[in-house]
């Protein structure tokens, strides 16, 4: 039967930021996941001016020899190529986290996708998912700084599931879009908010170039429903949202077959599964984002990210 490992724990080290687990290879497995374990991390860090996939096991990160997890994922066997790795090796609180995927050919993300979301701004669940796009310009690593856009004072949070592809994919059944997910990651979909509701369309204030944080690792599935994971994001230690995954109105195996009916899903495509209530812009008075905040996104079990607002 599919199953998800879904272990204890937010993440796993990086530089300056992170949080990495500790104590014997047995104990710390269960946080950070291991090559070796039925919960495997993959993630994509850099090196100097290049970049590198690696596993993130508990002690230490791995390389596979492919640049970035998404170049991974385009191999039929990545599962068996990445739990076999024995590349060079990276201390975890040495970690430069990249976007997990440096050039996916997709970012598709959901809007009006959690009950409590819908409710606060005084919608009604859609009969259909609601989509836009994102661009590979348009994401950042775990711990780098959201770039401020200079045009707006209006920039929101957005804490939300990722779900990333692990085989292409057309015309999806349950089963298949079930086998498709090649796992779960940590986006927040930084939203300026005066663009986006300048048009009926989103889009233009959902991809602002270097604002939307990914990773830091990739939490690996085999083809399994996710658990009702936690999910929060603070800034400057206040919690705006906390819900859980279980609030999804369409969940990931459902958008997959429904996008997979208009185009075909590939390896390394990325899918922001929506975000639920709490954001600023419905707040009473609203409340934004400023330069120096930090920001932090946690999906309890996958992973979080830590971002300074620049």
């Amino acid at each position: 039967p599919n199953r998800i490992c879904c272990c204890r724990g937010s993440g796993v080290g990086g530089r300056g930021r992170g949080v990495a687990g500790s104590g014997s290879r047995g104990d710390s497995e269960a946080l950070t996941g291991s090559g070796k374990t039925g919960c495997m991390r993959l993630a994509t860090i850099r090196i100097g001016n290049e970049h590198r996939c690696v596993r993130v096991d508990d002690d230490v990160a791995v390389e596979t020899g492919h640049a970035d997890v998404g170049t991974l994922l385009v191999d039929t066997d990545w599962r068996v190529r990445a739990q076999s790795a024995d590349g060079a090796l990276h201390a975890l609180d040495t970690l430069d986290y990249a976007p997990l995927v440096l050039r996916p050919e997709k970012v598709i993300c959901i809007g009006l996708n959690y009950h409590d979301h819908i409710a606060e701004t005084g919608r009604t669940p859609p009969e259909y998912p609601t989509l836009f796009a994102k661009f590979a310009r348009t994401l950042i690593g775990a711990h780098d700084p959201i770039q401020m856009p200079t045009v707006s004072d209006r920039v929101d949070w957005e804490v939300e599931l990722g779900v990333v592809i692990g085989q292409e994919i057309r015309n999806a059944d349950p089963a298949g879009a079930a086998a498709a997910i090649a796992g779960y990651t940590v986006i927040n979909d930084i939203s300026v908010r005066d663009y986006q509701y300048r048009t009926l369309q989103w889009l233009q204030g959902k991809a602002f170039e270097a604002t939307t944080p990914v990773g830091p690792t990739l939490l690996v599935a085999d083809g399994a429903e996710p658990a009702h994971f936690p999910i929060s994001c603070s800034v400057d230690g206040e919690l705006m949202q906390q819900s859980n995954t279980s609030q999804l109105v369409f969940d990931p195996r459902s958008l997959i077959e429904y996008i997979s009916t208009i185009i075909t899903l590939a390896p390394g495509d990325i899918i922001a599964t929506g975000t639920p209530g709490g954001v600023g812009h419905a707040r009473t008075p609203e409340i934004f984002l400023k330069p120096g905040q930090t920001v932090v996104t946690t999906i309890e079990g996958v992973g979080a990210c830590i971002n300074v607002c620049r």
